[in-house]
């Protein structure tokens, strides 16, 4: 595979998941406006840190209101990291690799670009973005189903996963930091209602919510670090999207390195001969093994061996 090739694919499914993680962002803060006692102070500034893009919002709002963090994370196409940036870069990517990637996720993608833009012409997308977010956050879902069910799982579809993530992680591990750092106010707060709270919005913004409680029930922090950080069976939990695989990234249980799944005597680490195993298979030469189901494999037949017949019918194992 080409660099080139690689870099575009990488950066493509990078580019839809941060877009999909800073509209669930917007979305859950929207939310946490409303479960917060009244005269809590916004929490729209930890908003623009958690995306890491603190500096540059200063240089160009004065303060952070509900409508300039929006604006900036959702429509400003000089920031890079906006929504509308993040899928015009992914767009651009995609175009360039169209011969790579499945019809069905170009057009996914294309769509999903064009109605953010339309969205943006739009001043209630500005002033009540909720169904816009929604539909951002499913849109992102379904390209990655779409990459899933289209694309061939060879080295393009690795580095697109890959892309996806790392992006995971990174968003996770942001969040947390943003939280320990800058989401209360005081460490009075700390075991009160609004951390809790706020604790609860943590997982929001990781989709982590169900899942944890499903795991542990009540808020515990020391628990939602653990989950969010070590969690193998979470897909967004930062070791779990560091790995990129999950729990495939060792062995499975009872399987030696390099084992196909596939009962054999070859896997179980016996040399005895199984007593399913057919005679034929039984008597079959020392180098002569197969990972193939018995109820799939044809009975062997064995030729001596001359030039007529090696030509014919030669002696190989299938």
């Amino acid at each position: 595979m080409l660099a080139r090739v690689a870099e575009s694919i990488y950066w493509m499914s990078r580019y839809v998941e941060r877009a999909e993680n800073v509209a669930r962002f917007i979305e859950v803060n929207l939310n946490l406006m409303l479960d917060l006692p009244v005269g809590s102070a916004q929490q729209w500034q930890p908003l623009v840190a958690t995306t890491g893009d603190a500096a540059e919002f200063a240089k160009r709002y004065s303060t952070a209101t509900q409508h300039n963090v929006i604006e900036f994370l959702m429509f400003d196409q000089e920031n890079v990291n906006s929504i509308r940036s993040c899928l015009r870069a992914a767009r651009e990517n995609a175009r360039s690799v169209r011969e790579i990637i499945s019809s069905e996720m170009w057009e996914q993608l294309n769509e999903f670009y064009l109605r953010v833009n339309y969205a943006a012409a739009l001043a209630g997308s500005r002033t009540d973005p909720q169904d816009l977010l929604r539909r951002v956050r499913r849109s992102g879902h379904l390209f990655t189903g779409v990459t899933d069910a289209t694309m061939t799982h060879n080295e393009s579809w690795n580095f697109c996963r890959l892309g996806r993530m790392l992006e995971r992680a990174d968003k996770t591990s942001r969040i947390l930091d943003v939280k320990y750092f800058l989401l209360l106010p005081t460490a009075d707060d700390v075991g009160t209602t609004s951390d809790d709270i706020q604790w609860a919005a943590v997982l929001r913004s990781a989709s982590a919510f169900e899942m944890y409680r499903k795991c542990h029930g009540r808020i515990a922090p020391e628990r939602i670090v653990e989950f969010l950080l070590l969690e193998k069976e979470f897909p967004r939990a930062s070791s779990t999207a560091s790995c990129g695989r999950g729990r495939r990234c060792t062995p499975s249980r009872g399987r030696r390195p390099g084992c196909s799944g596939i009962r054999s005597n070859a896997c179980s680490g016996s040399s005895a001969p199984s007593s399913r195993t057919p005679a034929s298979r039984r008597s079959s030469p020392q180098g002569c093994t197969s990972t193939r189901s018995k109820y799939a494999r044809p009975p062997l037949v064995w030729t001596a061996w001359s030039p007529v017949a090696r030509e014919s019918s030669p002696a190989t194992c299938t």
